[in-house]
């Protein structure tokens, strides 16, 4: 029954597996279900704009793989009619999206290159380039999705992209992707000590397996097209993803149990070609910077009705949830902040950068 029931919701929410999950597409798919619609984005009075100055009109090009139902495509839709209202109708954001323009990497290329002008696509796509970013897949950075929006669009998400302008880019905000969690086949999970052996997919990326082979499982790297299979096979036993991507992506047929750890952060980059951004009046660039803010705090809101609306369908299909599992025990087995050490060889590890973010959340 179950199975039925996943594939009436799959049809009925017609969802595309690109969206904002990086450029390999292995990270969770961004796709929620169709949801309750968040709080729509402060608006300016209609109009006017925050300079007060004139401005001549300007087209610019705007991108996310994603179609029309996932979170991106909806954050660059609702940023352009922010920066149009910002603007009094002189700036105008031609959107595009639904793998129009290309993938995840094809479309940040495009974009260093100048052939999109603004781009919106996992963080994890930018990281094969700019290493710095990876700072953001350490786990148990932050305790929930709303401290990830203050810290990285802030004066701390200013300093990780600060190097964007050596790649071509210049960065204006950080969305959601969602909180990753646990969800398993075959046992609860509260505390640390249940995941021993625990044959977990998580995506093939080193930061991932090494979390999960420091807290005792065995974690099994698999492309997300493979994980619904790998889960009704025993393969695997379980999943690391946000809660709407079970639903997203039609991958709870054989899950009962879900944890809500909140073990890793996903975000989405919003960043605009550094040429194109040259050529910008400082008025303009101000409306940009401003609402894309704007829209990464729709993109946040979004993310979390549609985690409610997931909730529901995964309890309505028999999923047992711990909403408050022992998170203080998951960081612990790993050692504390001392986990972070086994990185400080590698080359974007940077210890004043990690302290700003674990003392802003502390």
């Amino acid at each position: 029954m179950k199975k039925l029931i996943s594939a009436l919701l799959a049809g009925a929410m017609v969802f595309s597996l690109a969206a904002c999950g990086g450029g390999n597409g292995n990270n969770a798919g961004s796709n929620p279900p169709a949801a309750s619609n968040p709080p729509a984005a402060s608006n300016p009075p209609a109009g006017s704009n925050p300079t007060d100055t004139k401005i001549d009109p300007v087209t610019l090009t705007i991108y996310s793989p994603g179609n029309e139902n996932s979170v991106p495509t909806k954050t660059i839709i609702e940023y352009a009619r922010l920066v149009s209202e910002a603007s009094g109708g002189a700036i105008t954001l031609d959107v595009h999206h639904s793998n129009e323009l290309g993938n995840d990497a094809e479309a940040i290329e495009s974009t260093r290159m100048g052939t999109i002008d603004i781009i919106f696509a996992g963080t994890s796509g930018f990281t094969s380039f700019y290493e710095p970013a990876k700072v953001l897949d350490l786990p148990f950075l932050f305790n929930s999705a709303e401290q990830a929006y203050e810290v990285t669009n802030g004066e701390i998400g200013e300093q990780i992209f600060a190097g964007f302008g050596d790649f071509g880019l210049v960065y204006l905000s950080e969305g959601d992707n969602g909180m990753r969690h646990i969800s398993t086949t075959n046992r609860p999970i509260h505390t640390a000590a249940d995941v021993a052996g625990l044959k977990i997919r998580v995506p093939t990326s080193q930061l991932y397996l090494d979390v999960w082979e420091a807290l005792g499982a065995t974690p099994v790297a698999l492309a997300l097209p493979e994980l619904a299979l790998a889960l009704s096979n025993g393969t695997a036993e379980g999943q690391d993803n946000a809660t709407y991507h079970l639903v997203a992506n039609a991958t709870y047929d054989d899950i009962k149990y879900f944890s809500n750890i909140n073990y890793m952060w996903m975000g989405c980059t919003m960043a605009v070609n550094a040429n194109t951004w040259g050529k910008l009046d400082p008025a303009v660039q101000a409306i940009l910077k401003e609402q894309a803010k704007a829209a990464a705090k729709y993109s946040f809101d979004t993310i979390a009705a549609d985690n409610e609306t997931a909730t529901k369908t995964l309890q309505d299909a028999g999923v047992e949830f711990d909403f408050e599992p022992d998170v203080q025990s998951f960081k612990d087995m790993l050692g504390g902040d001392s986990y972070y050490d086994r990185y400080k060889s590698e080359t974007w590890y940077d210890q004043a950068l990690l302290d700003a973010i674990l003392g802003a959340v502390r």
